[in-house]
């Protein structure tokens, strides 16, 4: 299934205008599914983040966990995992960690919340920070948990 829309028109005799590009910028780099990868990823995302003149929080805190999580349940050996950050209009970033384990999805924080626990809570953080958050799996073996926040002035 794909989030695009297509547009056609309802004139038969107009010519069609050309659609505006979305303003969108996008960064995507591979790291290694280690905890100096996760680090890096944090690390690299306030670089994007400030380079793009955007507030740091939330997105620092959600790359953080979901990288966490790539590294230490969705590890392979020997495979990287991705993030990639979008902007894209009207001021919605996008945050997506893919790894290589897609057959270990998240399941909902709230099921999941041992109060006695002392993990466990990342996924809630993830909730509590992002306008939305889902997982998306493929292509084979991959699957990518993204989290979207509406930045406000």
């Amino acid at each position: 299934m794909s989030d695009e829309i297509t547009r056609t028109s309802n004139s038969a005799t107009a010519a069609p205008e050309p659609e505006p590009e979305p303003a969108e910028r996008r960064f995507s780099v591979p790291l290694s599914a280690t905890r100096r990868g996760a680090r890096l990823a944090r690390l690299l995302a306030v670089e994007q983040l400030a380079e793009w003149d955007l507030p740091l929080d939330p997105g620092r805190l959600i790359v953080a966990e979901l990288a966490s999580n790539a590294v230490l349940h969705g590890r392979v050996p020997g495979r990287s995992f991705r993030l990639t950050l979008t902007l894209a209009a009207p001021a919605t970033l996008r945050i997506e960690v893919t790894d290589t384990r897609g057959d270990q999805l998240p399941v909902s924080p709230r099921e999941t919340v041992d109060t006695q626990a002392e993990s466990g809570y990342g996924l809630l953080l993830v909730e509590g920070l992002a306008d939305r958050w889902g997982v998306r799996c493929g292509p084979v073996p991959s699957k990518t948990v993204w989290a979207e926040v509406h930045l406000r002035d």
